[in-house]
């Protein structure tokens, strides 16, 4: 079982205006003190992934306890939950591996009807995880590569909008703002979704974009505009051990985002010492004292809160 220390202090973000669009982050082993000071959107970083909570294949065993205390976190403080996310190749149930492909299909569909009765107020969901780079090893199972070239991928987003009717379905992938063919690719699978109206929005992890030249990643947004559906920069972050380094690239980046009219809203991938993925990721320090990428985005977003409408 797992337990969460919720030590929460007062934010504008609980004030702010109705504002189309939102900055969050990830919630992992504990909610850290003043989360709410900083964020207004939350993502579990590994609670929603299915390889946590699916423990056997008996469904009344698996453990939700968890992500039950992340969700009803952001229920309750009133800030969009995103649930990541259904399907992926990583941290995914070991036992899958030894069933047939009927009994596969099966699991699956449990973990998504599961997912979507136990959390209705779900307001996003990572239907599918890096499809492009990571698919899941089980894809065969629920359609394969088809006739479309992504089955697979159409039948996950199927099941998605019969379990979370009131969610946006969005599709989530690395390299893709940093890589033009890994775009127009991503594209394609959005172009197939989009035309039996399963994805709301589409999701770009902002992970490695540390040495991408700001043109390459305008470029790129741009022809993910084109398909009119909302943008979701997610896991945002930048590994910089000089303050003065990360500043510059959040000073460079973030209005590229921020100010694009169909970005809806940035997830960053943690932000306190010793608790994220990477390194030098970390916008809080140890001693509670704040970087200066931090101190600056918080006066950015304060002061442009719907962004400009142009990316300089």
């Amino acid at each position: 079982m797992y337990a969460l220390l919720i030590l929460e202090s007062q934010s504008y973000c609980q004030n702010k205006n109705d504002s189309s669009k939102f900055l969050g982050n990830i919630i992992g082993s504990y909610i850290p003190s003043g989360f709410g000071k900083y964020w207004d959107q939350v993502t579990p970083e590994n609670a929603g992934k299915w390889g946590f909570v699916g423990t056997s294949t008996d469904t009344s065993s698996w453990n939700w306890s968890y992500l039950d205390s992340v969700y009803h976190y952001a229920v309750n403080k009133g800030y969009p939950f995103k649930f990541h996310n259904l399907l992926w190749r990583q941290q995914q149930p070991m036992w899958m591996r030894k069933l047939d492909a009927p009994l596969q299909k099966k699991m699956v569909e449990a973990w998504i009807r599961l997912c979507g009765e136990k959390y209705p107020k779900t307001s996003m969901v990572d239907v599918v995880n890096e499809p492009i780079h990571k698919p899941p090893f089980y894809k065969d199972a629920i359609g394969g590569d088809g006739n479309s070239g992504w089955d697979w991928v159409i039948w996950a987003f199927e099941k998605a909008r019969q379990a979370f009717p009131d969610a946006k379905l969005l599709i989530n992938d690395y390299s893709i703002l940093s890589d033009s063919a890994n775009t127009h690719e991503y594209i394609q699978i959005i172009e197939l979704l989009k035309a039996k109206d399963l994805i709301d929005g589409i999701g770009c992890q902002g992970h490695g974009l540390e040495k991408v030249e700001p043109n390459l990643i305008e470029s790129n947004l741009r022809l993910l505009d084109e398909t009119g559906l909302p943008i979701y920069i997610s896991e945002y972050d930048v590994d910089e051990s000089t303050d003065i380094k990360q500043l510059e690239i959040f000073q460079r980046q973030i209005p590229i985002f921020w100010n694009d009219p169909q970005v809806r809203g940035i997830t960053l991938w943690g932000y306190v010492q010793g608790q994220t993925w990477r390194p030098y990721t970390y916008l809080v320090r140890a001693d509670g004292t704040e970087r200066p990428a931090l101190k600056w985005l918080e006066e950015y977003v304060r002061s442009n809160p719907e962004g400009s409408g142009k990316s300089n």
